[in-house]
């Protein structure tokens, strides 16, 4: 049996502007399907709402409540975090007044900006007062702590604190509560 020669169909040879074409189908295709997008999901999600990032409030903003002799008073050392539980960060500040010798006590303030208005003091854990100096001073997981030096009494210089307490507050029900992280020491 002998075979006839089929001739030659022109659609089953391929030319290069036979891959153009294809080509760009293709990008065509591809380009389209990134403008349809499925709806977005309206299933409820579980868990309670997501919370927007609020900036913790500046304490150079707030009024400090310490007699500077007409100054400003000073802010030393700052930290942020969430004290009281309600998802906004508070502020603690350690602020002193200037000095030109000598230790001048500390006070240590929580700064509160209610839905992001002007930053104010709304608790003092260190009052000038009490003559203390702040140092080691952090907030971490809504607990402030600090060491506090001070003096045995008042023939101390006021160069040279001879006190030493470690000292932490934690928000509990509706104000800061201080306890004692180890006995007073002296220096």
């Amino acid at each position: 049996m002998q075979h006839s020669a089929v001739p030659e169909l022109a659609h089953t040879t391929t030319r290069p502007m036979h891959w153009l074409a294809t080509a760009a189908a293709l990008a065509a295709v591809v380009a389209g399907s990134s403008f349809v997008q499925p709806d977005d999901a309206t299933a409820a999600q579980p868990g309670p709402p997501p919370v927007t990032a609020q900036a913790a409030p500046d304490p150079a903003a707030a009024h400090i409540p310490m007699d500077c002799a007409g100054e400003a008073p000073r802010i030393q050392k700052r930290a942020s975090g969430d004290l009281d539980g309600d998802g906004r960060p508070e502020t603690v500040a350690v602020a002193r007044c200037a000095a030109g010798s000598g230790t001048p006590p500390s006070g240590v303030y929580v700064i509160h900006a209610p839905d992001g208005g002007k930053p104010r003091v709304v608790a003092t854990l260190v009052d000038p007062k009490d003559r203390m100096s702040v140092t080691d001073f952090a907030v971490t997981n809504g607990v402030v702590t600090a060491t506090l030096l001070g003096y045995s009494s008042d023939a101390v210089a006021r160069c040279c604190p001879d006190v030493t307490e470690k000292a932490k507050w934690r928000w509990e029900g509706s104000t800061f509560v201080r306890s004692e992280q180890s006995a007073a020491v002296g220096v």
